[in-house]
C-alpha cells in the first residue's frame, strides 16, 4: 500500500521525535511533562494517530535539543500540508537557511577553533559565524577561557593554579567583529575572574560606537588569547553552549615533539567515549596538524582533544612532571616488578599475632591517608600489606562511599563467587600509569579471620566485590593483569577517561 508525501512526512516527524526522545533517555511521560502536554498526546503523535502541530514541534525541539532535526521534519510536513490546501501563496516565505524555530535566539552557524603551540605558549583563536534567530537585538556574547595544568590529578592542578593563577594580562585577549578585511574591534568586560578560568562578555561596541546584531542578521566574530605552557595542560575542549550547525577544531603542534593526539566526547544522552569520527593528520613545514569536525552537535556536548609529546625536551629550571607511578612510589607503594608482589603473603596466627596484625593495619590506614593527597579515589580504594613491603596477609578496603567505614581483611580467601560477571577498568597502586579491563564476579563470599582466631564469612557485591577481590589477589601474589584477556591492551592513564567517575553498576 502506497502512502502520500504528506503521510510520509508525518511519519518522518514521528520517527525523528521518537529517536531523539530515546537518545535523551526520556519516557513519553517525561517528555510530555517537560513540554506541557498530556502523555497520551505524545503517544498518539509517535504512533501516527495525531499529526504534529507547530506548537508541539517547537516545544519538542526545545526540550530535546535536537539540533534543528525535529523542526526541519515539521517544516517539511507543514509545507506539504499547506500545499495540499492551496494556501502556499498566503503564507510568509521561510527565512533562508532557518534551521531552528523562530525565537530560538542566538545560534552558531559555524565555529572553527585553532590551538597552536609555539615558543612555549599556546595561542587559541576562535572564529564563530553567528545568526540572530531571536526577536531581540544581541549586544554581548559570553566566552569562557579555562586552564587545567594536570587534568588527571585535580588536587595537584588546583594547588598549581592557586600558586600560579591565570591573569588577564597574560591572556592579551583580543576580539573582532565583521569581515576579516575590515574587522571592527570589540570591547570586553569581565564576568568571572578565577584562578583557573575567566568568563568575559564580548561587547558589540567599541570607543567609536555600537553595532548590535539585530534579528535575522548574521555576523562573524573572532577572539584570540595566549596561555603559557606552565598553565595550559595537554588538552583542548570545546563545549556546545548554543545551538551549533558546524564545529571544526584544529591542533597545530611542533612535529619535532612527536605529538600523539586522541579525542573524547560527552553528551547529555551518552557517557564519555571516543570521538565518533577520527582525527585527520597532515604534516607540513615542521608542524603536525590535526583536524576534526562535526555537523549539528547536540547542545551541552563536549569534545575534548588530548595529546602527549613523545619527544618532550627538558625545560631548564622547570620542575619535572612526575608520572603517576612515581608519585605512588614516593608515597611508599611497592611498584610492579618487585618480587614481593608475586609472593603469597604470610598468614597470621590469631590471637597470638594480634599485636603484629594491629601494627600492620595501622600502617595500611596511614598509607591510605597519604594517598588521598595524591588522587581522588571516587571508585573506592584498597591497599594490601605486600604493597607496602610488608609480607603479612592483611588488607584494608575503603568503599566508594567516603563516609563508610573501611573493611579490614585478615587472612582472607574467596570461598564462593557468583557466576554472573562483568568487565570494568581497574587501576593498581603498584602500576598506576595504566588501567586494564578485568572481568570479576558480581558477588563474592570471603572467609576471613577474627581477632580471637575464629573465622567469619562476609558477602560483597558489585564495586566492593571487585575491590576486595583485587586486594585478595595481591595477598595471593597475583596482579589484575593476570586476569585480563591477553588480546586486550592496557590503557595509558593519560588516555583513560573514567578517572573521577564512580563504578558503572
Amino acid at each position: 500500500m502506497t502512502t502520500s508525501p504528506i503521510e510520509r512526512a508525518a511519519d518522518s516527524f514521528a520517527a525523528e521525535l521518537s529517536k531523539r526522545r530515546v537518545e535523551r533517555g526520556m519516557t513519553k511521560k517525561q517528555l510530555a511533562a517537560r513540554m506541557g502536554f498530556d502523555p497520551s498526546y505524545v503517544s498518539h503523535v509517535e504512533g501516527r494517530r495525531h499529526r504534529p502541530t507547530e506548537d508541539f514541534a517547537r516545544r519538542a525541539e526545545a526540550v530535546l535539543s535536537a539540533s534543528g532535526a525535529i523542526w526541519q521534519r515539521f517544516q517539511e510536513y507543514d509545507e506539504l500540508r499547506h500545499a495540499r490546501s492551496n494556501l502556499v501563496a498566503h503564507r510568509d516565505p521561510p527565512v533562508p537557511e532557518q534551521w531552528f524555530p523562530p525565537g530560538t535566539g542566538l545560534i552558531v552557524e559555524q565555529e572553527s577553533a585553532t590551538l597552536t603551540y609555539q615558543d612555549n605558549t599556546y595561542r587559541c583563536v576562535i572564529r564563530r559565524a553567528l545568526y540572530n534567530a531571536g526577536t531581540e537585538p544581541v549586544t554581548r556574547y559570553l566566552v569562557r577561557i579555562a586552564v587545567d595544568r594536570f587534568p588527571s590529578d585535580p588536587g595537584r592542578s588546583n594547588r598549581h593554579h592557586r600558586d600560579h593563577p591565570l591573569t588577564f594580562a597574560e591572556l592579551d585577549l583580543q576580539a573582532f567583529c565583521g569581515e576579516q578585511e575590515n574587522p571592527e574591534p570589540m570591547d570586553w568586560r569581565k564576568k568571572h575572574d578565577r584562578d583557573a578560568f575567566k568568563e568575559v562578555w564580548l561587547l558589540f561596541e567599541n570607543a567609536n560606537g555600537r553595532f548590535p546584531l539585530y534579528p535575522g542578521e548574521r555576523v562573524t566574530i573572532e577572539y584570540a588569547y595566549t596561555v603559557g605552557e606552565e598553565k595550559w595542560g595537554h588538552w583542548f575542549q570545546r563545549a556546545v553552549r548554543l545551538p551549533t550547525r558546524h564545529l571544526a577544531v584544529r591542533l597545530n603542534l611542533p612535529l619535532g615533539l612527536d605529538p600523539q593526539v586522541w579525542g573524547v566526547e560527552t553528551t547529555l544522552s551518552a557517557e564519555e567515549g571516543p570521538l565518533r569520527t577520527p582525527l585527520v593528520r597532515h604534516d607540513a613545514d615542521g608542524r603536525a596538524i590535526f583536524d576534526w569536525s562535526t555537523e549539528e552537535p547536540p547542545l551541552n556536548a563536549r569534545y575534548r582533544l588530548e595529546w602527549r609529546y613523545r619527544s618532550q625536551p627538558a625545560t631548564a629550571g622547570a620542575e619535572p612532571e612526575l608520572r603517576a607511578s612515581d608519585r605512588m612510589r614516593a608515597a611508599g607503594i611497592v611498584q610492579r616488578g618487585a618480587a614481593m608482589l608475586r609472593q603469597p603473603a604470610r598468614l597470621f596466627q590469631l590471637p597470638q599475632d594480634e599485636a603484629t596484625a594491629r601494627d600492620v593495619l595501622f600502617q595500611l590506614r596511614a598509607a591510605l591517608h597519604r594517598l588521598d593527597e595524591l588522587h581522588p579515589f571516587s571508585k573506592g580504594v584498597g591497599l594490601a600489606a605486600p604493597q607496602l613491603g610488608i609480607p603479612w596477609a592483611a588488607a584494608v578496603v575503603r568503599p566508594p562511599d567516603r563516609d563508610a567505614e573501611p573493611v579490614v581483611l585478615l587472612n582472607p580467601r574467596v570461598v564462593d563467587a557468583a557466576r554472573d560477571t562483568d568487565e570494568q577498568y581497574e587501576g593498581c597502586l603498584s602500576f598506576f600509569d595504566q588501567r586494564g579491563l578485568v572481568a570479576r564476579p558480581l558477588r563474592i563470599d570471603v572467609e576471613h579471620a577474627r581477632w580471637d582466631g575464629g573465622r567469619a564469612i562476609t558477602s560483597f557485591e558489585f564495586a566492593m566485590a571487585r575491590l576486595v577481590a583485587h586486594e585478595i589477589d595481591h595477598l595471593e601474589g597475583r596482579l589484575y593483569i593476570d586476569r585480563m584477556d591477553p588480546n586486550i591492551p592496557l590503557v595509558p592513564v593519560e588516555e583513560y577517561r573514567e578517572t573521577g567517575t564512580p563504578w558503572r553498576y
